[in-house]
């Protein structure tokens, strides 16, 4: 829009003739007036082209009773009537809604009558067809104080900046995808539905749901489908809801829903069995039925937190405990679980700290042959110890690390002292075959994880049988095509690779085929039970037989006396690990053990370079 004073001086020259026309209209000179009025029609046309070649200005001239004197090509296309149809219509007829026309009609009278202007600001006024046209209007008053005022609206249409607006407004609020509230503005309606409940002293449930392995789907159908499942599911979670309750999709494969007025336990459980339910019939993706699971977290109002922000962080922690259950599980919040999250921060905290200080350590526990009592090898296992002394139990620091994210720096670390330890060893003529290092599979998600093994092996100088890997059987079940060509490479090379906790499972045995394994390691419980239980008995006898006719070597953990190591010759194990004959020992008394300066427990030494005696 132009400044006020200088529109105006365009539209005097546009509508009134200026001095110097009258001046030169009472001259003898006719020349000069045929020149003058040559400029005055030159700027007329001008000014018109001007009016007629800004398309969002849309300008219309009124005369004292408000009927259209003039109408540019922009008026037309921002409210429909053309020049001719406008052409001596009233102001508030063509385009001023119902409920402005008095007001406007009563502004128009004040400026004429009293001089009280009026202002420019942002209005909706009316197209041809009906609707409401956004416009930011600006009026010239020309010969206010004459009997012929003329009223000039300027008109900029706003259509784009308001849908602009409303385009931005919602993508600060809704999902693109799924058009669902996002996470900030699920808070801010929650937190309006709970000061209603305060208020009733009702209660309310939330529902945390977490898709499983979505990224999974994503890379394995690509995300056009991953996209028309997240649409597919927010519609079917839309059918359940009752006009009060919430919904949101707070992350990629995260919702959250809310449930006012829900707090008897058997109603929650029916809303968290329907919602679960949702999953029973499978998606259609990429032309195939496919079936998915969700995890889902469940809390309640007041009992698990008092604000928006608190429920939803404590359906969190109830949704990523469920996930650690397996697919499809259903966990409620309790304190227990706050408290715990906490302390796992606290500990994973303490445990970089650890890293970064190298306060933790290694021990190793030997395998002996199960006939001659002879050192085979050793496996490495981890050990932290707090200031003061205090032992933090391996179960519980790795498994913060693996969710924390430290398990790759753990794991390197590992890998990395094995190996030092294992040359350092071998430089001093201490007699030992291998260190078994296990590795989990969060280790193995890392692209370059077998890489770095190899790295690590030739930067200690050491064979590919100087140290081996051990895995859980549920972590090779999980593996995918590259950890399957990986492992396939070390064991080409010649490294050994054992099946910790073999019986301990969900899987089939048919990865038995599949992998490149060389050894078993029938877990403890079987061996610890086995002398006086025949069902354990008979999975050990089979865990041996199976892995005898493989070509795989056995280990059995565990042995603590003399019955459970009969047993096990008994079954002809290769193997035997456990307390009968040591317990993880730090690395100095390790190597006092493998030169045979120190006795086993039972009375057994061994001899530098001879076997157990």
């Amino acid at each position: 829009m132009f400044p006020e004073e200088r529109f105006r001086r365009w539209l005097r020259r546009f509508l009134g003739r200026p001095s110097a026309v009258a001046a030169a209209d009472s001259a003898e000179n006719d020349e000069a007036v045929a020149r003058v009025r040559r400029q005055y029609l030159e700027s007329e046309q001008r000014f018109r082209a001007l009016l007629e070649s800004l398309p969002k200005v849309a300008v219309q001239g009124y005369d004292r009773d408000r009927r259209v004197i003039y109408w540019n090509e922009a008026s037309t296309r921002l409210y429909g009537y053309t020049s001719e149809e406008a052409q001596g219509g009233l102001l508030e007829d063509l385009i001023i809604p119902d409920f402005m026309r008095e007001g406007v009609v009563q502004a128009h009278r004040a400026w004429i009558h009293e001089g009280i202007e009026i202002p420019p600001e942002e209005l909706e006024l009316k197209h041809k067809s009906g609707e409401l046209v956004p416009v930011f209007s600006h009026h010239v008053m020309l010969k206010e104080h004459t009997d012929d005022p003329l009223m000039f609206c300027v008109d900029v249409d706003l259509s784009d900046q308001k849908q602009a607006h409303r385009d931005l407004e919602f993508a600060t609020r809704y999902d693109r995808l799924t058009q669902l509230p996002n996470r900030h503005t699920f808070e801010t309606d929650l937190e309006h539905v709970l000061d209603g409940m305060r208020r009733r002293g009702v209660g309310l449930a939330l529902i945390y749901l977490d898709i499983d392995y979505f990224v999974e789907i994503n890379d394995a159908l690509g995300y056009e489908q991953g996209d028309q499942l997240l649409v597919e599911l927010s519609r079917r979670l839309r059918k359940e809801l009752r006009s009060t309750d919430l919904l949101s999709r707070v992350s990629s494969d995260e919702f959250v829903l809310a449930f006012p007025g829900l707090h008897r336990e058997e109603d929650v459980l029916q809303i968290v069995n329907k919602i679960h339910g949702l999953f029973k019939r499978p998606f259609g993706l990429d032309g195939h039925e496919r079936r998915v699971s969700a995890s889902i977290g469940v809390c309640l109002f007041p009992d698990n937190g008092g604000s928006a922000r608190e429920l939803i962080r404590n359906a969190d922690v109830a949704k990523n405990r469920a996930k650690l259950e397996g697919r499809g599980s259903i966990r409620f919040f309790h304190q227990q679980l706050h408290d715990e999250l906490v302390r796992e921060h606290r500990l994973a905290e303490n445990l970089e700290r650890a890293l970064n200080a190298q306060e933790l350590t290694l021990h190793y526990q030997p395998q002996v042959s199960a006939i001659s009592g002879r050192i085979e090898n050793l496996e490495a296992l981890l050990r932290w110890e707090l200031p003061g002394g205090i032992a933090v139990p391996p179960h519980e620091f790795i498994r913060v690390a693996e969710r924390s994210g430290l398990i790759h720096r753990l794991g390197d670390w590992v890998i990395e002292e094995a190996c030092r330890q294992r040359a350092q060893w071998r430089a001093a003529g201490v007699p030992l075959e291998r260190i078994d290092i296990n590795v989990s599979g969060r280790q193995l998600s890392r692209p370059d994880m077998f890489e770095r093994l190899r790295q690590c092996l030739a930067r200690h100088g050491l064979g590919p049988r100087e140290i081996g890997i051990e895995l859980t059987e549920n972590v090779l079940i999980e593996a995918d095509e590259r950890i399957l060509k990986g492992l396939w490479e070390l064991y080409h090379l010649g490294f050994r690779i054992s099946i910790d906790d073999f019986g301990t499972g969900y899987s089939s045995l048919s990865y038995l085929k599949r992998f490149p394994v060389t050894a078993l390691k029938i877990d403890r419980t079987f061996v610890r039970d086995a002398p006086g239980e025949p069902k354990d008995r008979a999975i050990m006898e089979a865990a041996v037989f199976i892995g005898h006719r493989l070509g795989l070597e056995v280990v059995a953990e565990g042995v603590e006396d003399e019955r459970q190591l009969e047993l096990i010759r008994e079954m002809k194990c290769d193997l035997v690990q456990g307390f009968y004959f040591y317990r993880p020992m730090p690395a100095a008394m390790t190597e006092r053990v493998l030169l045979g300066l120190v006795s086993a427990p039972n009375g057994l030494r061994a001899e530098r370079g001879r076997a157990l005696t």
